[in-house]
């Protein structure tokens, strides 16, 4: 029998790996509920798309709390009512603190826009085609105290062009976090998943058979 694992869903913007993860639910290709959605932005769209699927949301904003253990404390609450198993990050904009990590060691999950460690932090994409890669991408994480930086489940690569922008290469990179983000929440929810050190093991999947990528392609050589 396959058992669905309990999601609590964080998002602070449009909501789109929200809606991934949702899709990919109703496809019956993962198996998970999401059991609520917490926005610190009455704005979010990603709350529209929770209202259209009938999943439960409430709205946190930051100022209504005095500290940043109130705020976690009562996301704590909110999400231990619901039963939730694994908190998901889908573009939530605010750092967890110790309290929130705490209590969810080891069951939270990020998605990062580029490869990481490289450009942790905000405006990732806008970092790398500045600086000139030739490959970018997207992580999912494990979520601990630092700034993107806990244990790595799952990465994406897409080529990075000399003439991206920031929204271009943010695009071509959306599409692989929608793809990889539903993947590493399967393999959490079929128990695949073993963490040691840093290292994060998936049991059942094979090594990657794929020949090296070179940008740009090689001619000569």
């Amino acid at each position: 029998m396959r058992v669905k694992v309990n999601l609590g869903i964080l998002v602070s913007g449009s909501g789109s790996n929200l809606q991934s993860i949702i899709d990919n639910i109703e496809n019956g290709r993962l198996d998970a509920e999401i059991k609520v959605v917490i926005s610190n932005n009455t704005d979010a769209f990603a709350l529209e798309r929770a209202r259209k699927h009938h999943i439960p949301s409430f709205v946190m904003q930051n100022q209504d709390y005095i500290s940043r253990e109130d705020f976690d404390r009562k996301m704590i609450d909110v999400l231990k009512s619901y039963s939730v198993e694994l908190v998901v990050m889908a573009g939530f904009m605010r750092i967890l603190g110790s309290l929130f990590l705490d209590a969810f060691p080891m069951k939270i999950m990020n998605i990062h826009p580029a490869l990481l460690p490289s450009f942790p932090g905000m405006h990732a994409q806008k970092k790398a085609a500045e600086y000139g890669v030739r490959f970018s991408g997207c992580t999912v994480h494990f979520t601990d105290a630092g700034v993107d930086s806990g244990p790595i489940i799952i990465q994406a690569i897409v080529p990075a062009y000399t003439d991206d922008t920031e929204d271009t290469l943010a695009a071509r990179i959306l599409k692989e976090e929608h793809r990889i983000y539903p993947q590493a929440i399967q393999f959490y929810a079929e128990d695949r998943i073993e963490v040691t050190g840093r290292q994060v093991h998936i049991r059942g999947t094979d090594r990657v058979q794929a020949p090296p990528l070179h940008n740009p392609p090689l001619i000569t050589f």
